[in-house]
């Protein structure tokens, strides 16, 4: 029991400090920095080692970054994201309404709803 508490107590406090434990594991979901731009898109990891990460993102792209150009994937209901309306072209902020798995529910801050997939979404 005291390990147990010891554990949760350890991941309290880095948690608690912004320190976050990079997925490196194939199939895991993550937040990649697509072309170090500034954006964070969805997608699992296809392939790990010497600090690279080769990521699926959500949208079929396929990149190989350093492992500080990822973060564990954790969008949630009421996060604010960026959009592709419609696979337009054009991207618009939103929140989001509702997720499951790849199916995201978007309220646009214009008043417009979408369902749509993460593929189409990033967040900074």
């Amino acid at each position: 029991m005291l390990k147990y508490t010891r554990m949760l107590v350890s991941a309290g406090i880095i948690a608690a400090c912004g320190v976050s434990a990079h997925a490196q594991t194939a199939g895991d979901w993550v937040l990649g920095n697509y072309k170090g731009a500034g954006y964070w898109f969805p997608g699992i990891v296809v392939k790990s080692g010497n600090d690279k990460i080769t990521i699926r993102y959500d949208d079929g792209d396929v990149e190989t970054v350093a492992i500080g150009d990822i973060r564990p994937y954790d969008w949630m209901i009421g996060m604010k994201v960026e959009c592709n309306y419609k696979g337009a072209g054009k991207w618009y902020a939103g929140k989001i309404a509702s997720l499951a798995g790849e199916k995201i529910g978007i309220a646009y801050d214009d008043g417009d709803k979408e369902t749509t997939k993460t593929g189409r979404c990033r967040s900074q």
